[in-house]
């Protein structure tokens, strides 16, 4: 949600012309930049398996406490990988 405002800016800027998205472009590569789509692809990463493992329980798989247990941690680290590779990549 906090990201939204920055992905209307990014599509804006990147409608504008060429040179508007080669200086978001280049913004992007910057060390900030580079956290910010980490941490917007870790946000992202989360919700969407949290979101899987809250139906997959509402569908009484994995409904347990030691499943749920281990769901949660595999939902963090997952979604932490995915944070890193984006970090990376």
């Amino acid at each position: 949600m906090c990201a939204l405002p920055f992905a209307v800016l990014a599509l804006e800027r990147s409608l504008a012309g060429e040179a508007a998205f080669s200086t978001l472009a280049e913004k992007l590569q910057s060390p900030a930049g580079r956290i910010l789509l980490a941490v917007t692809a870790w946000a992202a990463a989360q919700h969407l398996f949290a979101g899987m493992r809250h139906l997959l329980m509402d569908v009484g798989i994995g409904s347990s406490l030691s499943a749920g247990r281990a769901s949660a941690y595999a939902v963090l680290g997952t979604a932490a990988l995915i944070g890193a590779v984006a970090l990376v990549a």
